[in-house]
């Protein structure tokens, strides 16, 4: 089962790149698309001048938000605006707790799958410690590409290791 297309209710500027979203299925974003733009190119170009990004309106009924001249040429649909919010959305000690429960990790996995210390990811756990961008991006992104998860996981096995054997140990 799919999940509808996200459409827009209302939009407002807060900045010169940083519009404020409501959703019309209740939440609001506040979505920054600097980088969005910066990686536009020459489409995307025009969005620099604060007075282009200054001229926002929904478009399509909801479906998107639209720039400049009525064409619509100059646009981004709700869904990818949608991707964009979510990925930039707080990521805290709830979120990092979810998204272990819902990769099926223990702790230690976690940490290492994430490459950092179990106490580290314990900390970001317990909220002693703000969760960097590069670790939310990195769970975010596991979950919604398996393979990042299938490739970069190893799972622990319960008890101490084997001792290993020295050759030529008396």
């Amino acid at each position: 089962m799919t999940k509808p297309l996200p459409r827009i209710a209302t939009i407002s500027r807060l900045g010169p790149t940083v519009l404020g979203v409501m959703w019309r299925d209740g939440p609001s974003d506040r979505v920054n698309l600097t980088g969005w733009i910066a990686t536009g190119g020459e489409v995307l170009a025009p969005l620099k001048d604060a007075a282009v990004f200054a001229t926002a309106r929904l478009g399509d009924h909801g479906a998107s938000v639209e720039w400049g001249d009525e064409d619509g040429d100059l646009a981004i649909d709700a869904h990818h605006l949608r991707l964009l919010a979510d990925e930039q959305r707080r990521f805290g000690h709830e979120e990092a707790a979810a998204w272990q429960a819902a990769a099926g990790l223990s702790n230690q996995e976690a940490a290492d799958f994430l490459g950092i210390s179990l106490s580290t990811w314990n900390a970001y756990k317990a909220g002693a410690n703000t969760v960097p961008a590069s670790v939310s991006m990195s769970c975010r992104a596991a979950l919604r590409d398996p393979i990042l998860l299938q490739a970069h996981y190893r799972p622990r096995k319960a008890g101490r290791p084997p001792r290993v054997s020295r050759v030529g140990a008396a």
